[in-house]
């Protein structure tokens, strides 16, 4: 592992690369929505979404898709607050190698390839690229989740991941992630950056009884109060009570950002990761889209500080980057009213006027 001194430089070289989005093109693209020979503003958000595209990087009829699913493991699992054990980490992430896990299944169908990636499992998974800094984190509800350093290693590593899959020509990115227990880590980082109860934040993730649900909102209560994370540093936060998977999110939409490629969030737990990216990097958010509002009784807390709204509702808890897949059909078929559908000048109609 490099250096902290080296590490933190990069950081702050990662942070300084990222620009924010052209406000120029964002605007054009608002202008050309009002001028297609529909209703004005009939798609809704989904008109909007393509113009933050657009201030990306210049719209493309037609998009090369990823996702890179985030695999990691967490020690608090040990306090009993999720149903499954870790081992289950590991048997979704061999399926993701696979091509039959759920975000796999749906990626066939909208065109999305998927890249996983150990980002700190604690079973070796043959097949998988692996950016860890360590087996799994260790157990927040005694001694903090990671050293600064290994959080440090992994976001930067999951930064350079989204750099060399533009390298390799994908033009639209998506972050998922698989790791029993995240939901528990997520919560706390939430909890944290947004200085709200942990009661908040917190819900049922894979299926807690009312009972595994007051332990969780106890562990991380408990946690927080013991390590005190910084608001104000979120490498601090994530450190102390985060997850492998969520540092590593976090990396990839800075990287992302810096690289001019439109990136697609998921659910709570890789929205946690583009709010810590944010307060890293403020400029970040603007190549964010969110594709929906995960079932997490968090999830709309961290959209809000995120100034983000999703294009789908559907109560989904599933992870891996299946809301993310979910949603790009939806912006394929925007864009091709976008680029293909007549102006009011070329159809003869007078236009819509605001009223």
């Amino acid at each position: 592992m490099e250096p902290m001194e080296q590490l933190e430089a990069k950081l702050q070289a990662l942070l300084a690369a990222v620009k924010p989005g052209d406000r120029e093109r964002v605007q054009s693209a608002l202008v050309h929505w009002d001028a297609v020979a529909k209703p004005l503003h009939g798609l809704g958000e989904l008109e909007r979404a393509v113009a933050r595209m657009a201030g990306v990087a210049p719209l493309r009829r037609e998009y090369k898709k990823c996702v890179a699913a985030f695999c990691a493991d967490n020690g608090v699992v040990a306090e009993g607050v999720t149903q499954t054990d870790s081992s289950v980490t590991a048997v979704v992430a061999g399926n993701m190698r696979a091509g039959q896990a759920s975000v796999c299944c749906m990626g066939r169908v909208t065109g999305a390839d998927v890249v996983p990636v150990d980002a700190g499992m604690l079973t070796e998974v043959e097949g998988l690229r692996s950016i860890k800094a360590a087996r799994g984190t260790e157990n927040f509800a005694r001694t903090p989740a990671m050293t600064r350093q290994q959080c440090l290693s992994v976001l930067l590593a999951g930064a350079d991941l989204a750099g060399e899959l533009a390298q390799q020509g994908y033009t639209l990115l998506a972050a998922g992630e698989m790791g029993i227990g995240n939901t528990t880590t997520s919560s706390a980082v939430a909890a944290a950056l947004l200085g709200r109860p942990a009661a908040e934040m917190t819900g049922r993730g894979a299926g807690l009884s009312g009972a595994g649900l007051q332990k969780k909102i106890a562990v991380i209560d408990r946690a927080i109060a013991l390590h005190r994370p910084d608001p104000d540093d979120p490498v601090d936060v994530l450190s102390k009570v985060g997850g492998y998977d969520i540092a590593a999110m976090t990396g990839f939409y800075l990287g992302c950002a810096k690289s001019r490629v439109p990136a697609i969030m998921d659910g709570f737990i890789s929205t946690v990761a583009a709010l810590a990216a944010v307060r890293l990097c403020p400029a970040a958010a603007d190549a964010l889209t969110a594709s929906h509002l995960s079932a997490e009784p968090g999830a709309g807390y961290v959209m809000d500080a995120l100034g983000l709204t999703p294009l789908l509702k559907l109560g989904m808890a599933l992870g891996e980057g299946t809301g993310a897949v979910s949603a790009m059909p939806l912006i394929d078929m925007a864009l091709r009213v976008y680029f293909d559908m007549p102006s009011f000048d070329a159809t003869g109609i007078e236009a819509y006027k605001p009223l």
